[in-house]
C-alpha cells in the first residue's frame, strides 16, 4: 500500500538555513524526538549541523512508548556517543535529569573556557526537532522554572531572544525546526500513525489499516484484548469488525468504517490501546548493514 507524504521543500530549505545561522552561536544542542519512533522522528542533517557541539537527545512521550524499546533505543544512541534522556508527555517528570545533563555539558565547557583564560561566559543552549514533537512545550517547562527573557545580547544576531535558565546557561527561545527525511514510505506511515503528519494528506482508513496490521504483527493479542477483534482477519475486515463491535453504524445499517478508523487512530495516538513503539533498533541496524 503506497502513501505519498510530501513536505514543502521551500520551508525545509529556509528552516535549515536559519538553523545553520543559529547553531554557530550554540554550545549545547538538545534534540527532541518521539520515543515511539526515535529514528523516523529525527532529521539526519542534524549530525552534520551540530558537529563539535555537546548533544543531548530527549525521547519525548516515553509514557506512550514500549518501555523495552525505549531501553534499547537509549543504549543504541549512547553507543553513538549521544547522551539520552526519556521524558513523559503528560507529567513534567525528568526535569531534574535535564538540569543535570545541562550541568554536565556546562561543566565541560566551563573547564575548556577556564583553561583558555575565559571566565563566566554563558553556555548557549538550543532546542531542535521536527514539527509536532513538543519543542515549545518543552521550552516552556524549562522556562517556568527560570528567569524571564534576557533580551538581545551584544554580539548576538539581532532578533534572537535568549532566556537565562540559570546562572551561566542561556536558552535560545526559538526552537529549531528540521523536517524528517521521508525517502522511505514506511517512515511517512509511522509519522502519520503517531500524528506527526497532518491527517489531511493521508487517507484515514488506509492509515488505520496500516496501524491494525502493525499491531497484529508486532503486538499479537492486543487487538483481541482491547476491542474483541479476530486477529486472523485482514486489516479491512478488522476495521469492519471494529465498527460493528463499537456499534458505529451509518445510514443503511452499514458499519461506519470511517468513524471506526478515526476512533482507532485516536486510541492509538493517545496510548489507550497500550504503550506501542513503531520501530526498533535492530530493524535500523539491519538496514545499515
Amino acid at each position: 500500500m503506497s502513501m505519498n507524504v510530501q513536505w514543502y521543500p521551500g520551508h525545509m530549505t529556509k528552516a535549515r538555513r536559519a538553523m545553520q545561522e543559529q547553531i554557530r552561536l550554540i554550545d549545547l544542542v538538545i534534540e527532541l524526538t518521539d520515543a515511539r519512533l526515535p529514528m523516523s522522528g529525527r532529521n539526519p542533517d542534524l549530525n552534520e549541523l551540530s558537529k563539535n557541539k555537546a548533544r543531548l537527545l530527549i525521547l519525548n512521550k516515553a509514557d506512550l512508548a514500549d518501555p523495552e524499546a525505549t531501553k534499547q533505543w537509549s543504549k543504541h544512541f549512547e553507543a553513538e556517543g549521544i547522551q539520552v534522556l526519556t521524558l513523559d508527555s503528560r507529567k513534567n517528570t525528568g526535569t531534574r535529569s535535564i538540569d543535570a545533563a545541562i550541568a554536565k555539558a556546562v561543566a565541560e565547557k566551563t573547564e575548556r573556557d577556564r583553561k583558555r583564560g575565559i571566565l563566566n561566559r554563558s553556555v548557549k543552549v538550543m532546542v531542535v526537532g521536527i514539527p509536532n514533537v513538543g519543542k515549545s512545550t518543552f521550552i516552556n517547562s524549562l522556562v517556568k522554572r527560570s528567569a524571564a527573557k534576557t533580551g538581545d545580547k551584544p554580539g548576538v544576531t539581532k532578533g534572537n531572544q535568549w532566556i537565562q535558565l540559570k546562572k551561566g546557561v542561556d536558552l535560545l527561545d526559538t526552537p529549531g525546526v528540521l523536517w524528517p527525511k521521508i525517502d522511505d514510505p514506511q517512515v511517512g506511515i509511522r509519522l502519520a500513525l503517531v500524528g506527526t503528519v497532518n491527517d489531511m494528506i493521508l487517507d484515514t482508513r488506509e492509515l488505520s489499516m496500516q496501524g491494525l496490521e502493525y499491531l497484529k504483527e508486532h503486538y499479537p493479542g492486543l487487538l483481541a484484548d482491547k476491542y474483541g477483534l479476530d486477529e486472523s482477519l485482514s486489516p479491512a475486515e478488522l476495521l469492519q469488525q471494529l465498527a460493528e463491535n463499537r456499534k458505529l453504524i451509518k445510514k443503511g445499517a452499514q458499519p461506519d468504517t470511517d468513524r471506526a478508523a478515526s476512533m482507532f487512530l485516536d486510541d492509538l495516538r493517545g496510548g489507550k490501546i497500550g504503550r506501542i513503539t513503531f520501530e526498533w533498533p535492530e530493524e535500523e541496524d539491519g538496514k545499515e548493514a
